[in-house]
């Protein structure tokens, strides 16, 4: 799939997933869901356990928040505390290990915004967890934007964050939002919500035929191919995967 130089060059926002995208998460999300799962009473070597971290990794790029409650849909208390605690030990992970970006992350997002795009850094973390990390990374100041599921309503794979984007940075069309990520909630996200670019990358959590099969218009290897594949196609070259 590709898409055309004329909405190429109409595209004035890039909607950009954070956790795999534009930093590495090394395993962060599924210790601090290991250590809460485990403070609410599951062995972590039971088949319970088994089962919800293959839910966790099948849901990767949606809300934390909503994939726990899925988790203990029939434990409300449990799934309010768990929802607290993930954010607990998210924050001790961070405070202990930090993040590391991708490589070229800032570089591209600054690319970006110089080639006339906006930008919008997005997660499935909570607004804490969120800002935390844009500070380790020095990035509080990088984008125009920066949203969270209850920034929206929904997280990924709903398309309320895009949507919520284009409201909040008066953008007249959702077509000219061009959506980034690793993963097939991203892509999902932003078909759903009617962005004419959807961009897959390499770096995180899915492979190339998943986020093709999830429909991504173009698949690259990182972020930092992004600036080059937009020029690209405003040039005139069909917007293509590497």
């Amino acid at each position: 799939m590709s898409i055309p130089a004329e909405t190429a060059r109409g595209l004035r926002l890039a909607f950009i997933d954070m956790s795999g995208t534009v930093f590495h998460d090394n395993g962060l999300t599924e210790r601090a869901f290991a250590r809460t799962v485990a403070g609410l009473g599951v062995d972590p070597g039971s088949e319970r356990f088994r089962q919800m971290l293959g839910h966790v990794r099948g849901t990767l790029g949606r809300s934390r928040a909503e994939v726990l409650e899925q988790l203990f849909a029939d434990e409300p208390r449990c799934a309010q505390r768990a929802v607290r605690d993930l954010g607990r030990h998210l924050g001790e992970l961070l405070a202990a290990e930090g993040v590391r970006p991708v490589a070229g992350a800032e570089r591209a997002v600054a690319e970006l915004r110089e080639a006339g795009l906006r930008v919008c850094l997005a997660t499935g973390y909570d607004r804490h967890t969120q800002n935390t990390i844009l500070e380790q990374l020095g990035w509080m100041g990088l984008a125009d934007l920066s949203l969270c599921p209850s920034d929206a309503g929904r997280g990924r794979p709903w398309p309320d964050m895009v949507l919520t984007a284009v409201l909040a940075l008066d953008l007249g069309d959702v077509r000219e939002v061009m959506v980034v990520g690793d993963t097939a909630a991203d892509v999902q996200a932003g078909l759903r919500a009617g962005s004419a670019a959807v961009v897959g990358v390499r770096t995180g959590a899915h492979d190339d035929a998943s986020l093709r099969a999830a429909g991504a218009h173009a698949v690259v290897d990182s972020i930092r191919d992004v600036p080059a594949l937009l020029a690209d196609a405003r040039r005139g070259t069909r917007l293509r995967s590497a």
